[in-house]
C-alpha cells in the first residue's frame, strides 16, 4: 500500500525507473548494465502487452528468465510439444487423436506420430548429438541457457501447481510435468527435422514389405504420374504451411537511416510453432530482442545493437529419396553395387491408451536401409513397395547446429558476421536469411543445411521419376525440386564435402547470397530474384532460375523498387519506419493490380449477366459494380469487393500455377517481375470462376459487397476480431490464411511476429513489431487478444530496447527469480 502511494506522488515514468533501481537494490544487484555486469539473479521486466525484458550475468540465468516467463503465457503448448517428442501422446490422449509434428495443424495421428519420435528415441539420435563436439553438438553458451531454460521452466510449474494452471487446455492433466535438458534438445531438433517429417512421418511408420499388410498389394505407376503427384502435393502442402516475406534495405534505400528490415514470417497461429518475442540481454556480451519458437532460450528472428535479421522457408527440399531394387522373393533385401543387402528391422513399441481407459502396446516393424528409413508415401501420395522401394535421407536428422548458429547471429556485428554464422554452422534448416546492418548493407543468404547434390551428381543419379521431379518443366511456385537417386548405386548417395561442415552437406561456398546497398528480399522463391538488377546462380537443388516468379515475390520487389525510386505516390523517396509499416498494411493484391479490370470486363460481357455453371444459371451482373468500384486492390478490414475476388481467384487458379491462367502475355524470364499480364477477359474460365463464386457468396449468404470485417474474422474469449490481409496466392504480402481449427473458424497460419527495424549511424536501433496472435495461447492470460485486437487496427508496438525505455514504461512489471 505505501509502494502504490509512493508511485501515484510521482510521474508515471519517473516511478517506473525508481521502481526498477529499488528492486535491484533490494536484491543486492547492481542496476542492469552497471559496470558492464548483470543482475546477480535473473530478472524479468514486462512493459505493454506482456512483453518480457529478461536481463542475467550469465547463460544459465538468461535462460532460467527465459524459461520462466515462457512458461507462464504458453505451459500448456509447450508441455504438449514436450509430450510429442517423448512419443507419449497415445497413452495420454489416444492413438486416434491428431497430432502436428511439422509444420501444419493434426497432419497425422497421435500413434503415428508416437512412433514416429520413439524410434528415435529408441536409437538415441538426439543423445548422440549433445554429445559431440561444437559445431555439431551444442557450444558451452548453449548448454548453459538450456540448462537454465529446465530451471525457469520447473520453477514456474513449482510455484503454480498442475491443478492450478489457470489455461483449462492443460489444468490438472497427468502429462503435465516437470521437463529436462533432453526434453527440450528433443524438442529443438524436432523443429529443425520438421521439413521433412511433415512429408514423410506417416509413409515411415506405415511401411510394411508386400505381403505383410492386409492391404492388397499396388503396382507401381508410370513415372510421370508419380512425379505429377508429389509434384502437386508438395505444392498444396507448401500453400497450406509456413511461409514468410523479408526485406532488407541498404542505404542507398532508407531515408533518413542506413538500414532497415521488414520481417513478415506466416507461421501456425496455434501450437508448438507460435512464436513468442522476448529481449534477452546479459551486459558486455549479448543484447538482442525479436522473436523465438516456443521454447528456444534465443532470438530466432530480431535484431541486437548493429544488425537485424529474418528469416523465409527456402526452396530446398530438407530431405532426398533412394528408389532401391529389391528381391522379388525376398523384399527386405535390397540391391547396392550388384550384391544383396539386408534391411534392417526395428521393432519399435508404444504404450497406448485404450477405451476403457487401461494401458495397451502397441509394436510396429519399421525398415531401414544404409540410406535411411523406408518409406511407401509422400504426403499422402503412395510410393507402392513393389519391384523398388524408397529410403528417406534427412539432410537434418544429425542437426543440432541450429542451436549454435541462432546463439551466434543473436551476436553478430555486421552481414558479414552472419555470413560467416551461417557458413560455419550450416544449421539452418530450409530457411533463408535476410539481414541488414548499421553500415547500410542489406544481405540475402540462402546458406542452410542443404543435400550435397550438384548438378553434376543429380544428371549421374536421377532415377526417371527423379529426373522428372527435378525439371522446371514440372515447376509449381515454391516447390523445392524433390530428388529421388538410384539406390542400386552407392556412388549415388550424397557425397562428403571437405568443406561443408558435417558429411552430405553441400559446400557452403557453393550457396547463394547477395550483399547490396539498395534492396534485397525473398518472398519463399528461390534465389534467384533476391534481387532482378543481379539475378543469382546456384545448383538446381536450391531451387529454379529464369521461371515465373509468385505474385507475392512480384509485390515484394516492386514494392521495393516504386518506393526506393519514389514511384508508389507518397511523399519522397526511400523508406522510413512509417511509410514501411504502411506499405504492408495496405494489403495490396498483385493478382487485382494484373487482373481485376480484365474480371469486370468479362462481368460486364456475358450475355444478359447470366453464366451457366454446372447446370446453374448464375446472374453475375450484381459483381460487376461491385468490383469495378474495388479500386484500391486492398485487402484492408473495411474493403469492400475483395472478399468476392478472393473466391473468385482461387476458383480461376484451381489449383494450378498462375502462369498457366489465360494471359495474352506469357511468362518472359527476361522480365520476370511484370509477366504473365494481361488476362484474356474472353476467355470461358474467367466467367466460369466469377459465376462459381458469386453462387458460392449467395450460397454461404455473404453479400457480394460485403466488407472484409464482416467474413474474415476470428474470436477470442467471445469477442469477433476482423482480420486484414489475405491468402498468399492473391499477391498479398500480409497473408492470412483462414481455415477450421477444432471445427471453429480460425487463422491456420499467416502473418505472425511481424517486426520493422531501422539503423541510423548512431543511437539505438528504431523498432516497431507486433504479434499478431499475442503472446499467449492462454484464454485466460491478459496477453491473450491484445495484440490481435492491435493487429486487427493495423497498429504496432513501438519497442522498449534501452534500459530508459524499459524503465519508463508505464506498464512495468519486474519479477526476480531469486
Amino acid at each position: 500500500m505505501a509502494r502504490r502511494r509512493f508511485r501515484a506522488r510521482l510521474p508515471v515514468a519517473v516511478a517506473v525507473a525508481v521502481a526498477v533501481l529499488s528492486t535491484m537494490a533490494a536484491t543486492g544487484s547492481p542496476a542492469p548494465g552497471a559496470a558492464g555486469q548483470g543482475p546477480d539473479k535473473p530478472t524479468i521486466r514486462y512493459t505493454e502487452y506482456g512483453i518480457p525484458h529478461i536481463i542475467a550475468s550469465d547463460w544459465a540465468g538468461l535462460g532460467t528468465g527465459y524459461g520462466y516467463a515462457v512458461a507462464k503465457d504458453n505451459i500448456c503448448t509447450l508441455a504438449d510439444t514436450y509430450l510429442m517428442v517423448n512419443a507419449q501422446r497415445s497413452r495420454y490422449l489416444g492413438p486416434d487423436g491428431k497430432a502436428s509434428p511439422g509444420e501444419h495443424q493434426n497432419t497425422t495421428t497421435n500413434l503415428n506420430s508416437d512412433l514416429y519420435f520413439q524410434r528415435m528415441n529408441d536409437n538415441r539420435v538426439v543423445e548422440r548429438l549433445i554429445d559431440q563436439p561444437a559445431p555439431n553438438g551444442p557450444e558451452p553458451e548453449v548448454k548453459e541457457a538450456i540448462r537454465g531454460y529446465v530451471q525457469g521452466y520447473n520453477r514456474y510449474l513449482a510455484e503454480t501447481g498442475v491443478n492450478n494452471i489457470s489455461d483449462p487446455a492443460c489444468r490438472g492433466a497427468a502429462w503435465v510435468r516437470p521437463i529436462t535438458e533432453l526434453d527440450v534438445y528433443r524438442h529443438a531438433h524436432a523443429e529443425i527435422i520438421m521439413g521433412t517429417a511433415d512429408v514423410l512421418l506417416d509413409g515411415e511408420v506405415n511401411a510394411a514389405p508386400p505381403g505383410a499388410s492386409a492391404a492388397p498389394p499396388q503396382s507401381a505407376p508410370p513415372p510421370e504420374v508419380t512425379a505429377a503427384k508429389i509434384r502437386d502435393a508438395m505444392a498444396a502442402g507448401r500453400a497450406q504451411g509456413m511461409g514468410s516475406n523479408a526485406l532488407a534495405v541498404g542505404s542507398q534505400g532508407v531515408s533518413g537511416g542506413t538500414g532497415m528490415l521488414l520481417a513478415n514470417p506466416h507461421f501456425p497461429w496455434q501450437g508448438k510453432n507460435r512464436m513468442w518475442q522476448s529481449q534477452l540481454t546479459i551486459p558486455g556480451k549479448t543484447n538482442v530482442s525479436g522473436a523465438s519458437l516456443l521454447g528456444f532460450p534465443a532470438v530466432n528472428i530480431g535484431h541486437n545493437d548493429d544488425v537485424a535479421w529474418t528469416h523465409t522457408v527456402a526452396t530446398v527440399a530438407p530431405f532426398g529419396l533412394f528408389d532401391v531394387q529389391v528381391d522379388p522373393l525376398n523384399p527386405t533385401k535390397y540391391l547396392v553395387d550388384g550384391a544383396w543387402q539386408q534391411m534392417t528391422s526395428q521393432q519399435v513399441g508404444v504404450d497406448v491408451r485404450k477405451p476403457d481407459g487401461s494401458l495397451g502396446k502397441v509394436t510396429r516393424t519399421l525398415w531401414a536401409t544404409r540410406y535411411g528409413p523406408i518409406t511407401t508415401s509422400v504426403l499422402g501420395t503412395s510410393l507402392p513397395w513393389v519391384v523398388s522401394a524408397h529410403a528417406v535421407r534427412d539432410v537434418n536428422m544429425d542437426n543440432l547446429r541450429a542451436l549454435n548458429t541462432w546463439f551466434h547471429l543473436d551476436q553478430a556485428k555486421d552481414v558479414n558476421d552472419v555470413v560467416n554464422t551461417l557458413e560455419t554452422t550450416e544449421g539452418v534448416p530450409f530457411f533463408n536469411t535476410i539481414a541488414t546492418d548499421r553500415k547500410g548493407k542489406a544481405l540475402y543468404a540462402d546458406i542452410q543445411a542443404t543435400p550435397n547434390i550438384t548438378d553434376a551428381h543429380a544428371e549421374s543419379c536421377l532415377t526417371l521419376t527423379g529426373r522428372l521431379l527435378f525439371d522446371q518443366t514440372l515447376r509449381l511456385p515454391n516447390v523445392p525440386p524433390v530428388s529421388i537417386f538410384d539406390g542400386k548405386r552407392s556412388a549415388c548417395d550424397w557425397p562428403d564435402d571437405p568443406n561443408a561442415v558435417a558429411p552430405g552437406l553441400l559446400d557452403p561456398h557453393k550457396q547463394p547470397r547477395l550483399i547490396r546497398s539498395d534492396f534485397v528480399g525473398n518472398a519463399n522463391d528461390s534465389a534467384w530474384l533476391a534481387n532482378p538488377a543481379q539475378p543469382l546462380s546456384f545448383p538446381r537443388v536450391m531451387g529454379d532460375t529464369a521461371a515465373p516468379r509468385s505474385l507475392r515475390t512480384q509485390e515484394l520487389i516492386l514494392t521495393a523498387q516504386n518506393r526506393i525510386d519514389g514511384n508508389d505516390g507518397l511523399p519522397g523517396r526511400g523508406f522510413t519506419p512509417e511509410n514501411m509499416r504502411q506499405l504492408l498494411f495496405a494489403d495490396n493484391s498483385r493478382a487485382a493490380d494484373l487482373a481485376l479490370n480484365a474480371t469486370v470486363s468479362a462481368c460486364q460481357g456475358a450475355p444478359f449477366g447470366l453464366v451457366l455453371v454446372d447446370g446453374n444459371l448464375v446472374n453475375v451482373s450484381e459483381a460487376c459494380p461491385v468490383l469495378a468500384a474495388w479500386k484500391d486492390h486492398n485487402y484492408t478490414a473495411d474493403s469492400r469487393g475483395s472478399w468476392l475476388f478472393e473466391n473468385y481467384w482461387a476458383f480461376l487458379l484451381g489449383g494450378q500455377a498462375v502462369e498457366k491462367l489465360p494471359w495474352r502475355v506469357p511468362f518472359d524470364p527476361k522480365d520476370p517481375v511484370h509477366t504473365p499480364n494481361s488476362l484474356d477477359s474472353g476467355n470461358s474460365a474467367v466467367r466460369d470462376a466469377l459465376a462459381r463464386a458469386v453462387f458460392a457468396l449467395r450460397k454461404a449468404g455473404v453479400p457480394l459487397n460485403a466488407p472484409l470485417s464482416d467474413v474474415q474474422k476470428i474470436t477470442r474469449n467471445g469477442e469477433q476480431i476482423p482480420v486484414h490481409g489475405s491468402i498468399g496466392e492473391l499477391g498479398v504480402l500480409n497473408v492470412i490464411t483462414p481455415g477450421l481449427v477444432d471445427g471453429k473458424l480460425d487463422i491456420t497460419f499467416g502473418s505472425s511476429f511481424i517486426q520493422q527495424v531501422r539503423f541510423t549511424a548512431d543511437g539505438p536501433p528504431q523498432t516497431s513489431s507486433v504479434l499478431a496472435y499475442s503472446q499467449s495461447a492462454n484464454p485466460n492470460s491478459p496477453h491473450y487478444a491484445d495484440q490481435t485486437k492491435l493487429f486487427s487496427a493495423g497498429r504496432w508496438v513501438t519497442e522498449r530496447f534501452t534500459e530508459a525505455d524499459i524503465a519508463a514504461s508505464p506498464a512495468l512489471e519486474i519479477k526476480v527469480l531469486d
